[in-house]
């Protein structure tokens, strides 16, 4: 058996990479199934739940190896750590799928955004919708930053709470 003790980053790595890949296949999966572009709230639900129950998962692995101890900064460091590696690889992953897998992307989310905006506001003119999916097909980069942050700040809230509720110091009885 082997006694040293587990860290931070090779949890943070192990869990990030794990978050990561199972962001890939969640996502092949519904482009095989067709359902990327489906405006439903159950894709964006599963994605928080893999989130979620991988921090969770690295926590409550990294205490387990570490003979029952965690501090909360320990659980901080692994579920931010794992959410920011796997939203890094979730964004490398969008850039090969707009790029490369699905390269009508964009059209198909301007064509999306077009029939949302008529439904929603039918008073609009063609020049305005029209205008209104260029612009936001300008500023489709700010996808990415949102995406690293959105993953940093859950994983640092999910890590707080179960950092909290599992940590256990040494001296601790």
């Amino acid at each position: 058996m082997d006694n040293t003790q587990p860290t931070t980053g090779q949890f943070a790595l192990r869990y990030g990479l794990i978050l990561g890949a199972l962001t890939i296949v969640f996502s092949l999966m519904l482009h095989f199934m067709d359902m990327q572009y489906d405006q439903g709230m159950a894709k964006n639900i599963v994605s928080m739940i893999m989130l979620i129950g991988v921090i969770l998962l690295a926590i409550i692995q990294f205490k387990k190896l570490n003979d029952g101890y965690i501090t909360l900064s320990e659980a901080l460091k692994i579920g931010v750590g794992a959410s920011l590696i796997g939203g890094i690889i979730a964004v490398l992953y969008i850039l090969v799928y707009v790029n490369f897998i699905d390269p009508n992307f964009h059209e198909q989310i301007a064509e999306l955004s077009r029939a949302g905006m008529r439904e929603q506001y039918p008073e609009m003119t063609q020049e305005q919708l029209d205008n209104a999916v260029e612009m936001q097909q300008k500023f489709f980069w700010v996808t990415y930053p949102f995406i690293l942050i959105f993953n940093i700040f859950i994983g640092f809230v999910v890590s707080l709470i179960t950092g909290l509720i599992v940590k256990k110091g040494k001296n601790e009885f």
